[in-house]
């Protein structure tokens, strides 16, 4: 009978390939800055707001990027009219790009395929008015490696005097040879392939490692600063940088005499730096004449993302602890640089907690974060399950939201500049819509006026809240007691009758991040046909203070699992969904989850959806780039130096879902990415013998060339049509 249903369903998978193709059509922001002050002939002021986005096309099977511009006029302090100029455009190859101080020029680091198989070309541009006025064919200069484009690294800064341009981008690497390599001349060689010949390489090197910084950064090394006069084309490897240090987010010191950056100790050796904020780091400033380094900031923690005021006159930049949980409350800290001497001086501020305001969570500072007095940051966190906009006034530490007792969703800052903001707007039925606004005096920050650049369309029949959830008191922490937890349900407008609707629980990966009330598409696709969609956010995830992220670590697998079964039973109560038919669907953590669940309640679900799950902590700790997560989360003190003794590999083993093996019987379905470094593919094989040797019903998808997020189109695409068919096929339709 399954078999029959199966084929059933795969003769009409139309209707859902259809659905994905009409909602995967909403793009996503990722970034917008604003243009210079524009005053008419007729005494108005106008500004210009380059956005972009990305989004999935799925004949070409790939994330695509454009832009597009408006036009906002204002009188100061708020929007007279605001509106698009023009279409949207492609953006071909762009992979940075970033507007002078003045607003008259642009860079633009672009790739560019070269004439071998695979080759790839990097230029960087310079842009002016309506022509390319320099291209620079950085490849064929060979001063460095291939150029750093992604968002822990990366960066591309202009000096103030718009004359040089400063970048990351892999130490270029000797050449090495086989130890039998020919070395004979061709008579008829070119002198550009005699000269080839000639560079001194090193044997014996053909197959030296090189370490990497992990998931989604494979190909990066060892970074290096360097600067492009764009008059002469001359390109310099910055010297002075700490040879135990990796230098990234680097930007121009006032007046240009030196450079401030970010450097992460790579000693005794790199562990995967993406979504993981806590990798000792330091804020530094290099003299650029003299070569001197100066160390800005508390050097045994973890920084991030320093931004400049208008004034010049101070830094600011986010601060975490080092080496414990990888996401969690940072602190804003601020660097004075009014000092006489060369060398900044640095000062740094506690945490900041008020009664409404539960923390800063956030990775990285928009680019643009300051107001235009030099006073304000503004910036978006997590608060419980909504996305927020804040102003910290800097002199007093005092935090206001913007956009608190607004609409419910949740809000990202895409960039402020001279008070003018950029922002996101989305809900679990609206996808993002684009909005301006100015920041209002001190004080009155709750009384923007928002204008929409760009509207869209809510998506009908979807119906969206937030359950406050209170675990009982048998499953209280002991060390953190009082804590309360979220969990966000999507469920269809008006079903004709609600005990018919079931119901795909999604608890999030991490664990230490959140779910909040933004646009998603799986969740809305599921909601879209039929499935009431509980998503989330246990103890233990980002929004919810400090304390409840340090609740977490050594109780995994135990205090995340209850709360998820906690909320599942009381929405269940509540609702009056049909109680036979609830799935799970879970990636990472939210897979590691999901598989303890099928095996400590194996009644509850009737499918599982798991995506790169963990299944087994200790075998996991020798081949992840992020070891120091299998220790920490299972509850022990991680150092490089020191192997776990034989009760620290008991108790990551008794954590884990292989534990609970002879007692599923749910069916499931993997996905896994063969070139995941963060959980490798390896766990989730581990699983899917265990569950064929007892007769499980399994099915595994492997993806040969994807990551730990699966998110490529072709991947993500293939992964929710998969996912359907496997919860129509079990849950019924």
């Amino acid at each position: 009978a399954e078999r029959r249903l199966w084929n059933v369903l795969l003769s009409e998978p139309e209707e859902a390939a259809a659905l994905y193709r009409g909602l995967s059509r909403h793009p996503s922001l990722s970034a917008a800055c604003l243009g210079p002050e524009v005053t008419t002939q007729y005494g108005g002021q106008y500004r210009t707001v380059h956005t972009e986005w990305t989004q999935r096309d799925l004949e070409r099977m790939e994330n695509i990027r454009f832009c597009r511009q408006y036009l906002v006029f204002h009188d100061g302090d708020s929007v007279v009219f605001a509106g698009p100029a023009g279409n949207s455009v492609e953006t071909l190859g762009e992979l940075l790009s970033r507007e002078s101080p003045s607003g008259t020029m642009k860079a633009v680091l672009r790739k560019a395929r070269g004439t071998g198989p695979g080759e790839e070309k990097q230029f960087l541009e310079v842009w002016e008015k309506n022509r390319k006025l320099k291209s620079f064919n950085l490849s064929a200069l060979e001063k460095h490696g291939p150029v750093y484009e992604d968002d822990c690294f990366g960066c591309l800064s202009w000096s103030h005097s718009e004359t040089h341009l400063l970048y990351v981008a892999e130490k270029k690497r000797p050449k090495a040879e086989s130890f039998f390599q020919t070395k004979a001349l061709d008579v008829s060689a070119s002198d550009d392939e005699i000269a080839r010949l000639k560079k001194p390489s090193r044997a014996g090197d053909q197959f030296v490692f090189y370490e990497d910084w992990g998931e989604n950064m494979v190909s990066k090394s060892i970074p290096v600063l360097c600067v492009l006069d764009v008059e002469s084309g001359n390109i310099s490897v910055l010297e002075g940088v700490p040879d135990n240090v990796s230098p990234g987010q680097a930007f121009w010191a006032p007046g240009d005499a030196g450079v401030v950056f970010v450097g992460w100790w790579h000693e005794p050796f790199r562990l995967g730096i993406r979504f993981c904020t806590n990798r000792r780091s330091a804020l530094y400033y290099v003299d650029l004449i003299g070569g001197k380094c100066e160390l800005l900031s508390d050097d045994s923690l973890a920084v991030s993302s320093p931004r400049l005021s208008p004034d010049q006159c101070r830094i600011v930049y986010l601060q975490y602890p080092s080496l414990i949980p990888h996401h969690q409350c940072s602190q804003l800290c601020l660097v004075n640089l009014t000092l006489p001497t060369s060398t900044p001086g640095y000062s740094s501020s506690p945490p900041i907690f008020t009664e409404n305001f539960s923390g800063i969570y956030c990775s990285l500072l928009p680019l643009g974060c300051w107001s235009a007095d030099s006073q304000r940051v503004v910036f978006d966190s997590a608060q419980r399950s909504r996305q927020d906009l804040f102003a910290v006034d800097t002199q007093v530490g005092t935090v206001t939201s913007l956009t608190a007792g607004g609409a419910g969703g949740s809000w990202k800052l895409l960039t402020i500049d001279q008070d003018l903001m950029v922002a996101q707007f989305s809900t679990p039925s609206l996808p993002p819509t684009l909005k301006v606004g100015f920041l209002p005096s001190a004080g009155k920050e709750q009384s923007v006026l928002w204008v929409s650049l760009e509207e869209a369309e809510p998506i009908p029949d979807i119906h969206w809240g937030i359950q406050v959830l209170q675990p009982p008191p048998e499953q209280e922490n002991v060390q953190h007691v009082g804590l309360d937890f979220e969990a966000i349900l999507l469920q269809p407008s008006n079903p004709p009758d609600k005990t018919q609707v079931p119901m795909v629980v999604i608890p999030h990966g991490g664990p230490h991040s959140s779910f909040v009330t933004a646009w998603m598409l799986f969740p809305a696709m599921l909601c879209k046909m039929g499935f009431a969609v509980l998503l989330v956010n246990y103890r233990g995830s980002t929004g919810f203070g400090q304390d409840s992220i340090l609740s977490l670590p050594g109780n995994v697998g135990h205090q995340d699992v209850k709360d998820v079964q906690f909320a599942v039973e009381h929405v269940l109560q509540e609702e009056h969904f049909d109680a036979s038919r609830v799935a799970l669907m879970g990636g990472s953590h939210g897979g590691f989850i999901s598989c303890h669940l099928i095996g400590q309640y194996p009644e509850t679900y009737r499918a599982c959806v798991a995506r790169n799950p963990v299944i087994n902590i200790a075998s996991m700790l020798g081949s992840t780039d992020i070891p120091d997560w299998c220790v920490v989360e299972a509850g022990f003190p991680f150092s490089s130096d020191c192997l776990p003794d034989l009760s620290v590999w008991a108790e990551m083993l008794d954590k884990s879902p292989i534990k609970y093996i002879p007692q599923v019987k749910t069916p499931l379905l993997l996905m896994l990415g063969q070139e995941d470094r963060r959980v490798p593919f390896k766990q989730g094989m581990e699983y899917y013998r265990a569950l064929k040797t007892r007769n499980v019903p399994v099915r595994l998808l492997l993806y040969p060339k994807s990551t730990h997020a699966l998110s490529e189109v072709e991947v993500e695409s293939d992964n929710f049509m998969n996912a359907v068919l496997w919860l129509r096929t079990h849950l019924g339709s």
